[in-house]
């Protein structure tokens, strides 16, 4: 019925996830509200694990892509799966160590790090650094010898895919400011010179296409391109690259019109397109990485609203407002993202009343535009689904707006994993 199979309607024609009932989550914990489903979580971590045990022989190993949603819990159930993690920013490799998440199963990524982030990686044992640029490849090798560590290294590759995405989420290309490119020759620049630093390890490759892709083509693509890369640095410098991290990017359904294929098949293919390349180079598949974000945690997520004004403007629109705005899910601003929108209220209802969802900060804020629900009344509650991913994690105290609190969902029961701000938290930091 709905984008997932983990969300229901109950007796009383309600929404309910992980069992709960969506109206009574707003009574207890109020809105705007984030809400998880544990449970989902841990089937799409288990989910990739079994993939890799049953394509690479246990040869690889899923980062959890952090900035999807980054919050200590988070790490703890990441580290009981066995997954590691990929970190973009101090911050999340700050949460990370917070909880004793295994540093060498952390990569630290950024196009631009400080080198107080790059320190704070070499002291804490982080298993690798991935390389962005040729200024940072000279940095790290700095600071390794100021630390007298050696740094384990990759070099992130523009590879040249085009990943038919949105073209802000396109980071395989060569106009991106991540990477070094592929067809110019700038990334087997960057592989001859992180060779001659005497404090740094190359051990991988890395490169990501773009996101929310949900066909499997371009990632096979980008692994038959990648091994030839690796085969070519093999032939010239007699040097084996024994990892590659195929980056993320796997898409989710939003909407029921989405049809996202099985994680499993997306493994599956880059796995067959990997063994015959290989084969045919006569070389050693090599360890790999991905970097699953939002198809880890976004299905599992909703955010909860509570409706307030309705204004209908005759033949134009019907505007649908709610108590949460942009500050806590800047996405349909930022890239005109869609979703499913429920009345939760009235979920056993026909959606047939199209709305537009507005927000209330003080801009023209459309959560999204004419979208067919139950037909709603002022108080009822409303569910955007599949928010899991990069919605509390981009929120923001725009308009001074305090963040949501984000509640886990498990085995009918709640609890809460990040607090939600209060008046008193948005001034802790003025003077």
């Amino acid at each position: 019925m709905w984008v997932n199979d983990t969300l229901n309607v109950n007796e009383k024609g309600h929404l309910t996830i992980g069992g709960v009932d969506c109206t009574e989550l707003a009574k207890e914990y109020g809105t705007p509200l984030y809400v998880m489903d544990e449970d989902v979580i841990v089937q799409a971590c288990r989910s990739y694990k079994k993939s890799f045990e049953k394509y690479y022989n246990g040869k690889g190993l899923p980062l959890f892509a952090s900035k999807a949603f980054c919050c200590k819990e988070m790490y703890r159930i990441l580290a009981q799966e066995g997954l590691g993690a990929d970190v973009v920013s101090g911050g999340e490799l700050y949460t990370a160590l917070s909880v004793g998440f295994p540093a060498e199963n952390l990569h630290l990524h950024g196009n631009n790090k400080k080198p107080e982030e790059v320190k704070l990686a070499l002291q804490n044992g982080v298993g690798k650094i991935v390389i962005d640029n040729f200024p940072e490849l000279e940095m790290v090798d700095q600071i390794a010898a100021k630390l007298n560590k050696t740094a384990h290294i990759s070099i992130r590759v523009k590879p040249g895919v085009d990943a038919h995405t949105h073209d802000f989420i396109k980071t395989g290309k060569i106009d991106s400011k991540f990477g070094f490119a592929l067809e110019t020759g700038e990334a087997f620049k960057a592989v001859e010179q992180a060779l001659l630093c005497k404090n740094l390890v190359l051990d991988e490759l890395h490169c990501h296409i773009g996101s929310q892709i949900l066909d499997t083509e371009p990632f096979v693509t980008t692994a038959e391109i990648m091994l030839d890369f690796i085969y070519e640095i093999q032939t010239k410098f007699n040097y084996k690259i024994t990892q590659l991290n195929l980056g993320g990017g796997f898409g989710i359904n939003y909407k029921q019109e989405d049809n996202r294929p099985p994680f499993d098949s997306y493994m599956e293919a880059v796995s067959a397109a990997l063994q015959a390349k290989a084969s045919a180079l006569n070389i050693v598949v090599p360890y790999i990485f991905i970097e699953p974000g939002r198809s880890i945690v976004g299905e599992s997520g909703i955010n909860l609203y509570t409706i307030g004004a309705i204004k209908e403007i005759p033949g134009i629109r019907t505007y649908v407002s709610v108590d949460g705005s942009m500050a806590d899910n800047i996405r349909p601003a930022l890239y005109g993202a869609e979703y499913t929108v429920v009345n939760a209220t009235q979920a056993a209802n026909s959606a047939d009343f199209k709305a537009t969802i507005s927000g209330k900060t003080c801009e023209t804020d459309t959560l999204q535009e004419n979208t067919l629900i139950a037909k709603p009344a002022v108080g009822d509650i409303l569910a955007f689904l599949s928010t899991g991913a990069y919605t509390q994690s981009m929120a923001s105290n725009y308009n001074r707006t305090p963040r949501p609190p984000v509640i886990m969902v498990k085995d009918g029961k709640t609890r809460v994993v990040v607090k939600g701000e209060t008046y008193e938290d948005l001034l802790k930091l003025d003077v």
